[in-house]
């Protein structure tokens, strides 16, 4: 049986920390931005924990 291949898709979406945990950015930062705060742009900018109930499809997507 040959090995799995990653899924480039998800490989560019979502990252993998030291401790295993799945990150992933945020939306609504990809434009009409000129009408939203700075503070919402700043927080909108950071990467989040993947939810729980996902965290398995996207283990496998990726290969892990």
């Amino acid at each position: 049986m040959p090995k799995m291949k990653t899924h480039r898709g998800a490989a560019a979406r979502f990252k993998v920390t030291g401790k295993g945990r799945l990150r992933r950015g945020q939306q609504m930062k990809a434009h009409l931005l000129e009408h939203k705060s700075s503070r919402r742009k700043r927080r909108l900018a950071k990467d989040v924990d993947v939810s729980p109930g996902d965290a398995a499809r996207i283990r496998k997507l990726l290969g892990l």
